[in-house]
């Protein structure tokens, strides 16, 4: 269960506080870590994890203190949802993001690559439709959602993105202050929840502008093998005999759930789709994927799909048979980029 919100501001003290402590003690840490490092695989692995983590706190710390500026500034909050202060909120995190994801590769020595031919007016390889964008991406953990919205909101295109996502990642200060002021929802997973998250998909929709980029995960979650036969599992009590068989076909991903992309679509008839396939980050999910699995010196893929908003089926049986040829088509392009990687 999700704290409340005067709860979760507990945490923007802490961080202050964790991070005063990490520079007090940072030569010791960095002592431990290369003493770590020689009994783990890789170079030098427990130092760049340490080197990420102090940027990444120091981030997380620098972000809420330009958020309190922003709120005093904004009149104590009385403006925060002006067109100005909404963008200043994007501007800075875009450069949070934008610091996250250098560190990153320059600290693991990961490469991004665009796979396929480019499809865009304005740069190769990346999502350039000027109009209004509805996203629909595979779920594959943080560190691909971070290189995700960081390639929406980068300075060729400055996108601003609103966001459909799980409501325990509001327990991450930055993410809670920040998207909480933005046009973002945060969807739960308990009873009665799927109706609820579908109206708030459609209201985050309905004013998609040519700046704007909407963002949906349809699988809702990570595939792992339980999720994978809980979610046919669901699909079977439905009767849904050709969706079930469709998903046992795919290796890689969920099945995806339309209702989300339906209510988007419904409310933004305007707005042009980008299918988006990623792969090299997925199998980190937790702190304790990051410590066992960190790639370094990896390449990561991605791969984007146009679809101009008058060939989107509008139809409930054909808007959903065409996410799952999309989805099946994701599914084979991660399946021919992961066999080439290794």
């Amino acid at each position: 269960m999700l704290p409340s919100r005067r709860v979760r501001r507990v945490t923007g003290p802490l961080l202050i506080g964790a991070l005063v402590l990490a520079v007090a003690l940072l030569p010791v840490l960095v002592v431990v870590a290369l003493v770590a490092s020689l009994f783990l695989p890789g170079r030098l692995r427990a130092l760049r994890l340490l080197a990420f983590a102090v940027v990444y706190l120091a981030l997380e710390v620098a972000g809420l203190a330009a958020a309190a500026v922003l709120w005093v500034a904004s009149g104590f909050g009385r403006r925060l949802r002006s067109p100005a202060f909404r963008a200043a909120h994007y501007t800075v995190l875009r450069l949070l993001l934008d610091v996250v994801m250098r560190a990153a590769q320059r600290l693991f020595a990961l490469r991004l690559v665009t796979d396929g031919e480019s499809w865009s007016p304005l740069d190769d390889g990346v999502p350039g439709s000027t109009n209004a964008m509805v996203v629909l991406s595979r779920h594959a953990g943080p560190g691909d959602s971070f290189l995700l919205v960081h390639t929406l909101m980068n300075r060729d295109h400055l996108r601003q993105p609103r966001i459909v996502l799980k409501d325990l990642l509001q327990m991450d200060p930055l993410i809670d202050v920040y998207l909480n002021r933005l046009p973002n929802t945060f969807v739960s997973s308990g009873p009665g929840s799927g109706q609820r998250s579908e109206e708030a998909i459609a209201d985050l929709a309905r004013d998609l502008g040519e700046e704007d980029a909407l963002l949906i995960f349809p699988e809702g979650a990570n595939s792992t093998p339980q999720r994978r036969i809980r979610a046919i599992a669901r699909l079977r009590e439905r009767g849904l005999v050709a969706a079930v068989r469709r998903a046992e076909a795919m290796r890689h991903l969920l099945p995806p759930r339309p209702g989300g992309v339906a209510a988007a679509l419904r409310a933004a008839p305007h707005a042009d789709v980008v299918l988006v396939a990623h792969t090299g980050l997925e199998h980190l999910s937790t702190v304790r994927d990051v410590w066992r699995g960190l790639p370094v010196d990896k390449t990561l893929h991605l791969r984007w799909w146009f679809v101009p908003a008058a060939e989107v089926p509008r139809e409930e049986a054909d808007l959903t048979d065409w996410l799952y040829r999309w989805w099946e088509t994701i599914d084979d392009w991660i399946t021919t980029t992961s066999a080439a990687g290794h």
